[in-house]
């Protein structure tokens, strides 16, 4: 299946139709009389859904759609020739709206945010569509039969799966499914028809860890096509009453990473892969290395923050192995100590990464704690403005400050609404924004 489009957006929305943003000069699209702003109703005489629907109906020389324009309704066919795209770019991702959680999960941390936030921050996606085209985990436990025969019919793999537990009591305990839970009973008819699946454990302390993950993992093992399982702690903020502690402490955590042990060094005997990975706080808070690069199996469960430091570290390595080495005591163009903003999470990593592998360089690392959210959030990628600038200002001294851009969305602002801006407005020091990634963090301080 060929998309033949590009895509931007992506963010939680309703439309009914498939709005287009941008048409290519001289493509298809363009010469087929469509312009930015016009609306696909359909393609081969099929609704369209979502960009799934376009990329299935046009996977070939030509298409016929049918859209609004300039409030008239017309059908045109879209030809192309041998490796060219159509030519246009949707708004969004989804023509019908997102499909959203009806669970009242335990852990969920949409739940535990604090009023007043942005509208978009508190809607919980469960979209199987999302899941295929964007990796984010879904339950399963929305979907009718139409959905998985669609699953099938388009072979939309692979998914990305949020299991949490196998026992029927435990998973009403966690995932609360407002209704039949029938998410193991599809994930196997997901996997008979092909379906590869990537699943996500989220580890609750004295619920679903111990016998119960022993179970999950029996479970999933026995079943051909579940190519990772990715086991993360449970995150919570103070704007809740129900959990006070995760995997924080060094005995929680390597009582976790010793139990998936003896799975991961099975897989590797017998399939070459480590198959069940550990989120990188399990290392960090047990105070033991992460795995290796080959551990990882490729990273696939990287956006879930699994293998990000050992990603980091290698990326490190290799740009400090490759360089003619660095100058002593190097400073910034104004001769400054650089100072890197992180996570509490990170900090300390971070710190002795740079002062093995480039002692030579002149940097700092600063800690922000994250009070906004306070319990045991501590990555950087859930810094606020607010918080963020706290630690600028209660820093000694000038600068330059690297901050990482991912504390910002797509529209260029924090989960507090405050964009870059604003940031340098409110600690009137010389703060820059940086892209994640040794090689930006390198450049800044170079």
């Amino acid at each position: 299946m060929g998309s033949g489009a590009t895509y931007g957006g992506g963010a939680v929305g309703v439309c009914q139709t498939a709005l287009l943003t941008e048409i290519e000069p001289g493509g298809p699209a363009y010469r087929a009389g469509l312009a930015p702003g016009a609306a696909l109703l359909k393609a081969n005489g099929r609704p369209l859904r979502d960009v799934v629907d376009w990329r299935w109906e046009s996977d070939g020389p030509a298409v016929e759609v049918e859209f609004v324009q300039g409030g008239a309704a017309q059908t045109v066919r879209l030809e192309r020739e041998a490796g060219e795209t159509w030519g246009l770019t949707f708004g969004d991702l989804l023509f019908d709206g997102v499909r959203v959680c009806r669970n009242s999960c335990a852990f969920c941390f949409m739940t535990q945010l604090p009023p007043g936030l942005r509208r978009a921050l508190y809607v919980r996606d469960d979209d199987y569509r999302l899941s295929f085209l964007q990796g984010n985990f879904v339950t399963l436990t929305n979907l009718v039969e139409a959905d998985v025969d669609r699953i099938i019919e388009q072979h939309l793999s692979p998914l990305y799966v949020s299991l949490h537990a196998v026992t029927p009591a435990v998973r009403a305990d966690l995932v609360c499914a407002r209704g039949e839970d029938r998410a193991l009973e599809i994930a196997d008819e997901l996997l008979a028809a092909g379906i590869e699946l990537h699943v996500q454990i989220v580890l609750v302390p004295g619920v679903n860890d111990g016998v119960e993950l022993e179970r999950s993992l029996q479970w999933l093992a026995g079943r051909e096509g579940v190519r990772s399982v990715g086991v993360v702690p449970l995150g919570y903020t103070r704007h809740q009453q129900r959990f006070a502690k995760s995997y924080e402490t060094a005995v929680d955590a390597t009582r976790v990473l010793d139990q998936l042990e003896p799975w991961r060094s099975a897989f590797l005997k017998r399939d070459g892969i480590c198959w069940v990975h550990a989120a990188d706080e399990f290392y960090l808070n047990a105070g033991v290395p992460v795995p290796s690069g080959d551990e990882y199996d490729g990273f696939p469960q990287f956006e879930n923050g699994i293998g990000l430091v050992r990603d980091f570290t290698d990326e490190l390595s290799s740009l400090v192995s490759r360089a003619d080495g660095f100058p002593p005591d190097a400073v910034s163009a104004i001769g400054q100590r650089t100072v890197l903003v992180t996570g509490t999470l990170f900090a300390p990593v971070l710190r002795s990464l740079l002062a093995d592998a480039a002692p030579g360089l002149s940097a700092d690392v600063l800690p922000v704690s994250n009070a906004f959210f306070g319990g045991n959030v501590s990555v950087a990628g859930l810094l606020t403005g607010a918080d963020v600038v706290t630690a600028l200002r209660e820093h000694v001294g000038e600068g330059p400050y690297l901050v990482p851009t991912v504390i910002f969305n797509e529209d260029d602002v924090t989960l507090d609404g405050i964009c870059a801006q604003e940031i340098l407005d409110a600690c009137g020091k010389d703060v820059r924004f940086v892209a994640p990634g040794a090689r930006s963090l390198l450049s800044g301080i170079l």
